[in-house]
């Protein structure tokens, strides 16, 4: 049976009955849950979800026909089967006007009842996967929507190629805007999992003390507010793969029952003691600066390390070069038709514009700006007019390593100002890591420390006198 298939619901007030019951679902995989009454019943069926419900047509109390009334004006979607010992033909006639999905006489054989609980069991599923279907629909990503030609992002649609069809569980750092959520989605298209589900969160969108039930699901009267047993997202993705954006953003006690979901893809729903197993491939993302939230005690550094099996960082936009109109020429064909706008291009001075701005909002901040340009242009090719000044945009990236201040003095002395503050800031970014500094600035580590000799740079190492000395030894 599917490990998602919920349990089926018994209404007999014979105790030996529903024991016989209970022997043959157990027995052939199905979960089982019984109630005495019809009372009883619909309370049950208002806190827990069911695949459907077996019930006697008499009763003690509440009659099973009336039962079925009720539940079917309550839960019409919800198939119900009616046994009895008085089988007539109008008591059956009675049964299916009234809703029942079918209608067996006792004594039955178990193969009777078992057949129609496998076509209410397949009947659920199907259900389940035309919902997923619909959700899905118009959300396939494929891997030329990673528009572009610069290096670095064939590069990334090579790496997407060889990963997505293993079952590693990736890491995708980068800014917001880049196209994380692109990436996990073709990461997922192009595997073996593409026909499964394909479950996003948005760690940093769900409030923290709700976002452990969103992920692992909760049972009844786990906290207020929760009247009824709910799955998780992680049962939802089961088969398939699930995407943690903003993973960045989750707290510490979460991230440690996230650390052991990855460990064996084992967890409990909150408030319950059951342990339940799914097979799921996890991919997460995030904007945050892992290293410096991991140094400031904010992600735990075991489970970056279980979540970077394969790391992907998608470039910047400005980074991308000639990328950026590559991206814009998309963008206009796209609003164009969707604007049915008769707007051909865009002008030499309008590309211009694009080339020269930083792209603080990467793809995202291009996406929208041709949008505006298309609701404003009145030409057949997008103006200068028509774009942002960026100024605003501009003052997001103020402090960013390579900006060009207004300063004074000499050009040497300008070179030299804007050297020492490059290196002294990317030194601090790193920890004062020669290492990883000579590495982002692709220069030598010796290099590097010659330039930090010459600049009156320190590293505050010791070695800073060995240098020195060796230096002017030579």
């Amino acid at each position: 049976m599917s490990p998602t298939l919920p349990p089926l619901l018994v209404v007999d007030d014979e105790k030996n009955m529903r024991l016989s019951l209970e022997a043959i679902m157990n027995g052939e995989g199905y979960q089982y849950r019984a109630a005495d009454s019809a009372e009883q019943a619909l309370k049950m069926m208002t806190e827990q979800e069911f695949f459907m419900v077996i019930t006697d047509a008499r009763l003690g109390g509440m009659s099973g026909y009336e039962f079925l009334e009720i539940a079917r004006q309550k839960f019409p979607r919800l198939p119900i089967l009616m046994i009895t010992a008085y089988a007539t033909p109008k008591l059956a006639v009675e049964a299916i006007k009234s809703g029942a999905i079918d209608y067996l006489a006792k004594p039955f054989a178990p193969e009777e009842l078992l057949h129609a609980v496998s076509r209410c069991a397949e009947r659920h599923q199907l259900i389940q996967e035309n919902a997923s279907l619909k959700a899905r629909a118009g959300e396939a990503y494929r891997l030329e929507q990673l528009i572009g030609q610069s290096p670095k992002i064939l590069e990334l649609r090579q790496l997407i190629q060889t990963v997505a069809p293993t079952n590693a569980t990736v890491l995708i750092l980068g800014e917001s805007g880049t196209g994380k959520e692109l990436i996990a989605g073709a990461l997922h298209t192009l595997s073996k999992r593409a026909s499964a589900n394909y479950v996003r969160i948005n760690c940093a969108a769900i409030p923290e003390l709700l976002l452990e039930s969103e992920l692992f699901g909760h049972e009844k009267g786990a906290f207020t507010g929760a009247l009824r047993q709910k799955h998780g997202r992680v049962e939802e993705a089961d088969g398939g793969t699930i995407f943690l954006d903003e993973i960045g953003d989750m707290s510490r006690p979460l991230q440690a029952k996230l650390l052991r979901f990855l460990e064996d893809g084992t967890f409990t729903r909150v408030g319950g003691n059951q342990e339940l197993h799914v097979n799921v491939r996890l991919i997460a993302a995030t904007n945050r600066d892992i290293v410096a939230a991991i140094q400031m005690n904010q992600f735990r550094e075991d489970l970056f390390h279980r979540l970077n099996v394969v790391q992907f960082r998608p470039p910047t936009l400005r980074e991308r070069g000639s990328d950026i109109l590559l991206l814009a020429d998309h963008f206009l064909k796209y609003f164009r038709a969707s604007m049915n706008r008769n707007i051909k291009g865009i002008s030499k001075g309008a590309q211009q514009e694009l080339l020269a701005h930083c792209w603080p909002g990467n793809v995202r901040e291009l996406r929208n700006v041709i949008e505006r340009a298309v609701i404003l242009e009145t030409t057949e090719e997008i103006q200068c007019a028509n774009l942002p000044d960026f100024h605003l945009e501009t003052r997001l990236r103020k402090n960013e390593p390579g900006e060009v201040l207004p300063v004074s003095g000499s050009l040497n002395e300008i070179i030299s100002n804007y050297e020492h503050d490059l290196i002294t800031n990317i030194l601090e970014k790193n920890h004062f890591s020669l290492n990883r500094t000579a590495e982002q600035l692709q220069i030598s580590r010796h290099a590097l420390r010659y330039r930090m000799q010459r600049l009156n740079i320190s590293s505050g190492l010791e070695e800073d006198a060995n240098f020195s000395t060796k230096e002017s030894n030579q």
